[in-house]
């Protein structure tokens, strides 16, 4: 903007060198003294209007101007009637929280954008005869529901009510906004910025209007009349300077900026800050601010306010889906002050029926937004006297199982490449679809006490409590909660969160708590008018039953209902889950490596091909052990006082892990299985408790002193450390000698029977060359005995070991030339790097964590750094010494998907995971390559 010229040589100069390195947001300020001095100040674009079908920003900018305001730029620029106003960037957010002032010029712009949306509406900000009111509210640029804060209504006081009133003539619409206006400058202004003690103005507020209503019989807020509401604001007037010692400011002015600081100051606010921990949002972003004429939802019969998705969120029917409420403003919804009625449902009361003319508007835009936006949409919307306005789209939260198969018709409509499709769904979505529901077998005659709407995906059980904090309480002692509540706000999203479920008596589909819920792929039963909650005395009456805090209960969050015991629950059948199956056939043609399972038995490793294992990458022995039988044997084994005794031990043990295996690698017909030999220490197979031990002493014919002492001298200071792995199988060449004799006359056997075993054998804990050739050498030896006395070819079995210390990292290269394949046991690789004891760190981790010492738990996500560099060496080292060794992972970090993605970047050829984190760890690799 050029405020004034000199046409001479400098001044072009000047000018042209201005305007070349000036940055593209700013307006440049010229002044010109004298032909000589130049005077310049560059001030940051702070300000973007969007009225008339025209807006300075765009769905792009959403860095700037948060997605609310990004999206309310684009839906203007599209032609959607969207009421006109202006976004104030996050950038002012960030520089008011760092400074406690606006940045320079910033009022000055404020104040220009707001005389071109009143010269465009014709009408005047605080004007008695034709008030201009607004609204304030927040918008990062990822969405935060309910985190941060909102005023409407802004403009409304004595002067302009009377002036509304006069141009309306509808002095109950004025009154109720004005009274909203009240209560929500009330708290989150004045509350929140104020010095004094007081806490729960809004609490205080709507327990005056709860007896005014209860006075009346009023059912509902808008059954009030015009002269109840008006000595209803009255009265909160009243209140709020019994409180805070300060009237409710009659200033427009005021309550703009006031409104406008509260929002910045939302971003610091508790509630904000718990779920950007909890949703790993930065907290330097800050959020924008959306300033909007208002539009009013509350005129009467012939206006609405509602929510709505352009596909169901719950399920991801391609059907258009919302809820809706006459004569009411947004807030009704949200908060589940009032049940909602849905927007079609072909029944009386919803949206089509009662206002089809805007229904039928609402129709046409919802699909021209999701067909521009190519992503199922969430859209805020108004009514005013028969006229529609869209005051948001957002991309529309969704549960697991909605994400999974919108991002799959959208692939085959087209609306999605594949590389888009795989991008929408994360491992989170797959857990949900995972997730356990209701043991049908034990509904029998079982009827729920309470029905609801189902608004978060599978089942959940757990103890009663009513309050967030008393959630957080016993979630710390190790105890399930269901968190049981009227309605929620985002003051309770800390006990939302460490609750298995939520269940609340109001609140539709699009409340606070079905939104936040289904963000989480969290069960959540909403609406639920068959309860009713005291929160005094803890407990709340349903079907005639009390149900008190603590009590167990179970919600089926799929089809809403509530039952007041604690039913077992099952996992999904994956055979028939065609969504699942679906996306596995896509996720593992889309990935270049292959992801195996760690599984023990026969029925883990059918459900981990269920689920789309390309084999068994690690097949713990030890777990064999453990049946009744074999570990009386076991323990005769260990205690045995020569080698002969071990071996009649181990001869009676063989027939079971022969059986084992065979049942395993029959399994897993034509698909590798990486068996590990025994690695424990053997202190781990005797009694611990007196009875067990008498029990064995009188088995051995020893006495139980004899056998104390025995059990005494096994006994190990540091066992992880100690007499385990490889250690074992040199000590007691019996059993290698014994397992893979059980392992190769299985094999065997298959093979006679037409079936292809692929069993690989891997050998435990080697940190010295030496350690692996005596292994290696052993089993070689038992496979050739029993190659001979069968008289068939040889066997080809791959012999490989487990990398887990620091040592074997650094001597890979030794290894690589002797074994056919190496797998990092990355959990003890973790143990003895970090020198951290996997059952231990619990105690000091969470200070480790909250001091930012550490960034992630490392047995969780694998230490890049430390770890990850040993890995990075040893496959180095082994690819040079073997450029055909086959290299794995078995830890629990093959299923982590941060983890994945390092761990390809170093070249491993396949990772190995638990069953039910396989297809996680399939969509991760699919999305990498």
């Amino acid at each position: 903007m050029l405020l004034s010229y000199n046409y001479n040589q400098i001044l072009r100069d000047n000018i042209n060198r201005i305007f070349k390195n000036c940055q593209k947001d700013c307006i440049i300020v010229i002044y010109v003294i004298t032909p000589k001095y130049l005077f310049y100040s560059l001030m940051k674009k702070h300000i973007y209007t969007f009225l008339n079908n025209k807006a300075e920003g765009s769905a792009s900018m959403k860095n700037i101007l948060g997605g609310k305001g990004a999206n309310l730029a684009e839906m203007t620029n599209l032609g959607i009637p969207v009421p006109p106003g202006f976004t104030i960037s996050s950038d002012v957010c960030v520089y008011f929280m760092n400074h406690d002032k606006y940045p320079p010029g910033f009022k000055k712009q404020v104040h220009t954008a707001l005389e071109k949306i009143e010269s465009f509406m014709g009408k005047k900000f605080g004007d008695y005869d034709n008030p201009l009111l607004l609204s304030v509210r927040s918008g990062a640029r990822q969405s935060m529901p309910g985190m941060m804060e909102t005023v409407l209504n802004i403009g409304l006081n004595s002067n302009t009510a009377k002036g509304l009133i006069h141009k309306t003539n509808n002095p109950k619409f004025v009154y109720d906004s004005f009274r909203r206006l009240i209560m929500m400058y009330a708290d989150v202004v004045m509350e929140k910025s104020s010095a004094t003690d007081s806490v729960g103005i809004r609490l205080a507020l709507e327990k005056i209007l709860e007896n005014l209503k209860s006075k009346n019989n009023y059912q509902h807020d808008s059954d009030l009349s015009a002269d109840e509401l008006f000595t209803l604001c009255k009265k909160f007037k009243k209140k709020i300077v019994s409180t805070f010692k300060v009237p409710f400011p009659e200033d427009p002015t005021e309550q703009l900026w006031g409104a406008i600081a509260a929002v910045f100051q939302s971003w610091n606010g508790k509630r904000a800050i718990d779920y950007r921990n909890i949703e790993k949002i930065p907290h330097t972003w800050g959020t924008a601010v959306n300033i909007q004429c208002m539009v009013f939802g509350n005129m009467g019969s012939d206006s609405a306010t509602g929510v709505a998705f352009t596909r169901n969120p719950s399920t991801g029917e391609k059907k258009f889906f919302g809820e809706w409420l006459k004569n009411a403003q947004g807030e009704d919804v949200v908060a589940g002050i009032r049940t909602p009625h849905p927007i079609y449902n072909n029944t009386k009361k919803d949206l089509k029926n009662q206002l089809p003319s805007m229904y039928a508007k609402l129709d046409i835009i919802q699909k021209k937004l999701e067909k521009h936006y190519r992503e199922m949409q969430d859209l805020e919307f108004t009514i005013q006297e028969n006229n529609l306005w869209i005051l948001q789209t957002r991309e529309g939260k969704r549960n697991g199982v909605a994400s999974i198969k919108i991002a799959l018709d959208m692939y085959r409509e087209k609306l999605h490449t594949k590389k888009t499709m795989l991008s929408k769904i994360n491992h989170n979505h797959i857990n949900e679809i995972l997730l356990p529901t209701i043991d049908k077998n034990k509904l029998k005659n079982i009827a729920p006490i309470a029905i609801g709407l189902p608004a978060g995906p599978g089942s959940a059980t757990g103890c009663v409590v009513f309050s967030p904090d008393e959630a957080e309480v016993q979630f710390n002692k190790g105890k399930d909660v269901i968190l049981v509540r009227e309605e929620t706000s985002p003051e309770d999203i800390h006990g939302m969160y460490v609750a298995n479920a939520i269940l609340t008596s109001r609140g539709g589909m699009t409340s606070h708590a079905a939104l936040v819920a289904r963000g989480w792929g969290k069960c959540c039963i909403v609406g639920c008018h068959d309860i009713q909650i005291n929160y005094k005395k803890k407990f709340f009456l349903a079907d005639n039953k009390k149900i008190k805090e603590g009590d167990w209960i179970t919600l089926n969050g799929s089809k809403g209902t509530v039952y007041n015991q604690k039913l077992p629950l099952v996992r999904t059948n994956i055979k028939k889950n065609h969504l699942l199956q679906d996306l596995l056939r896509i996720t593992k043609s889309s990935s270049k490596l292959l992801v195996r399972t760690n599984a023990d038995s026969p029925a883990d490793a059918l459900t981990a091909i269920e689920l789309g294992a390309s084999g068994i990458g690690l097949c713990r022995t030890e777990h064999m052990f453990f049946d009744p039988i074999r570990i009386k044997e076991m323990r005769k084994m260990i205690l045995a006082t020569n080698e002969d005794e071990r071996r009649q031990a181990l001869m009676r043990i063989l027939p079971f892990q022969k059986n084992d295996f065979y049942k395993i690698l029959k399994a897993m017909n034509g698909l590798p299985v990486t068996i590990r030999l025994l690695d424990p220490p053997l202190h781990e197979f005797l009694p611990t408790k007196k009875e067990q031990i008498k029990t064995l002493a009188h088995e051995l014919g020893c006495s139980v002193d004899s056998l104390l002492y025995k059990i005494e001298t096994l006994h190990e200071a540091n066992p992880m450390l100690g007499h385990r792995g490889c250690r074992l199988g040199i000590t007691y060449p019996e059993i290698t000698e014994m397992q893979t004799k059980a392992i190769i006359q299985a094999t065997v056997k298959l093979i006679k029977e037409g079936y292809n075993p692929k069993p690989e054998i891997m050998i435990p804990l080697v940190g010295n060359i030496g350690e692996f050739i005596n292994q290696k050498t052993i089993v070689q030896h038992v496979i050739e005995s029993i190659q001979n006395q069968h008289k068939i070819k040889k066997l080809n079995i791959k012999i490989g070991t487990m990398i887990e210390l620091p040592r074997a990292c650094l001597i890979a290269d030794q290894i690589a030339k002797e074994a056919d394949f190496i797998s990092f046991g990355t959990n003890d690789l973790t143990q003895t790097t970090f020198g951290f004891s996997r059952d231990d760190i619990g105690s000091f981790l969470p200070d480790y964590l909250n001091q930012k010492i550490m960034p992630n738990d490392p047995f969780q996500t694998l230490d890049h750094e430390g770890v990850g560099e040993l890995v990075r060496m040893a496959i180095s080292k082994s690819r040079r010494a073997n450029p055909n060794i086959k290299i794995g992972v078995c830890g629990e970090h093959g299923g982590d998907p941060n983890s994945i993605k390092f761990l390809v970047s170093v070249g491993v050829d396949y990772v190995s995971c638990s069953p039910y984190r396989v297809p996680i760890a399939s969509l991760t690799l699919a999305q990498i390559s």
